[in-house]
């Protein structure tokens, strides 16, 4: 048996922790992840495996030679998030199975605390945990409940955001339950999912006609349906950027997510209910569909020529790092042309000042010996009302990553690379 850092490689018998990427298109955003993914396996048993589903972006070159101790499946076409899932857990032999997504930032103590709160739950089928979007705003469906037919007329008559608190209007997200307790729920969301290897081998793993979205309801519907509890974790937090394989107002977006809640409804309600909520799932297709032909024939064009929805390379940065630990994220700012020289670096004591300068557009947090990941991302929710975007490096890495919000896909930065969106 060889150790190589916490992580296990060659034996299997110990492992406590398996951990599940699937990859497409988005190598700058992984190389982020897995630095963050590395800090939290240090002293844990645990493996990690990463599918890559055909990514055109040269991810494997940029990736494999970088993390040595991950495991790399390459698919030679786009086989979809829940049958690469499926790819990879076929090699896992940890204990407990988390799926992550790639465009995840996760906190040193992360996974350690999870482990430990599901060994304390007797009945814990699976665990969510509280996401951040890269805004540093709370991300709702952290915690749902099973999707309804009247939860579905709130949500398509924006009844859920007029009370975003309501047991009633809102119950879909859970509004009611406070994202700062650890709770019982029903729907966990797929980007951070951990399950017991048991649970999996008795309820079955993703349900592979789910292409992209859905997956994560179904199976915690089969979880809970066997007997199990789902749990939502607020113990700890992650960034969760969202969107960067799929633009969220597109059509194609659109189109993904209600056939997929049609597929659910198919599968896992009977009679007049599974008619009611099909009817609504086809009202929100043909809703929200027709917005994204108008977005895209009449306000995208607007937008375009009034220089709104497209971000710019903004000509002053502000550097959150502690002392020393600037200056690779300076070089590849430099590098890309995104004029470094007319930045300022702070230190993370002096977070209110940088909060009360409003010259900024954008804040870009350094991590490394003495500002990790738990800090970064509590201070990412601090600066959750800042109106610029927030940036994000790890230490060693060679790309900058970075969001303004939940609905847009994020910014990747690295030298030799235009900044991609």
């Amino acid at each position: 048996m060889t150790v190589v850092f916490g992580l296990i490689r060659g034996s299997y018998s110990a492992l406590e922790l398996s951990i599940i990427i699937v990859n497409y298109n988005v190598r700058f955003f992984l190389e982020q992840c897995l630095h963050s993914v590395y800090k939290a396996v240090q002293g844990l048993n645990a493996e990690v495996w990463v599918v890559d589903n055909a990514s055109t972006d040269g991810s494997l070159d940029y990736l494999q030679p970088l993390f040595p101790w991950v495991h790399f499946l390459p698919n030679p076409e786009n086989i979809g998030y829940a049958r690469a899932n499926n790819q990879a857990l076929t090699h896992c032999r940890g204990r407990y199975i988390l799926f992550l997504n790639p465009d995840t930032l996760v906190a040193e103590d992360c996974f350690r605390l999870c482990l430990d709160f599901m060994q304390a739950q007797p009945m814990a089928g699976a665990m969510g945990i509280r996401m951040l979007d890269g805004s540093g705003k709370f991300l709702p469906e952290s915690k749902r409940a099973f999707p309804s037919p009247v939860s579905a007329l709130y949500k398509l008559t924006g009844l859920s955001g007029f009370f975003p608190r309501s047991a009633v209007f809102n119950h879909y997200s859970l509004g009611h339950l406070s994202q700062d307790q650890n709770h019982q729920v029903d729907v966990l969301a797929g980007a951070f999912m951990l399950l017991p290897k048991s649970v999996l081998d008795q309820v079955g793993s993703f349900d592979e006609r789910f292409f992209m979205y859905g997956e994560d309801i179904d199976l915690s519907y089969r979880v809970q349906k066997a007997g199990f509890q789902n749990y939502y974790f607020a113990g700890s937090s992650i960034i969760h950027f969202k969107g960067e394989s799929t633009r969220k107002g597109s059509l194609n977006y659109v189109l993904l997510f209600y056939n997929a809640m049609r597929l659910f409804v198919q599968k896992n309600y009977s009679g007049g209910r599974a008619g009611i909520f099909a009817f609504f799932i086809q009202l929100a297709i043909l809703i929200r569909g027709a917005f994204s032909i108008i977005y895209r024939l009449l306000l995208a064009p607007i937008n375009s020529i009034m220089g709104s929805g497209h971000k710019i390379s903004p000509n002053q940065i502000a550097l959150l790092a502690a002392e020393g630990q600037d200056q690779k994220a300076v070089e590849i700012l430099n590098n890309t042309g995104l004029a470094a020289s007319n930045s300022l670096t702070y230190l993370p004591e002096d977070k209110q000042v940088l909060k009360n300068n409003v010259d900024y557009q954008a804040i870009l947090f350094c991590e490394g010996a003495s500002l990790n990941w738990k800090q970064i991302i509590a201070l990412t929710e601090d600066f959750a009302d800042y109106q610029g975007e927030l940036w994000f490096h790890a230490s060693g890495s060679g790309s900058i990553i970075g969001s303004d919000s939940k609905e847009t896909s994020g910014r990747a930065v690295a030298p030799n690379q235009q900044a991609t969106t």
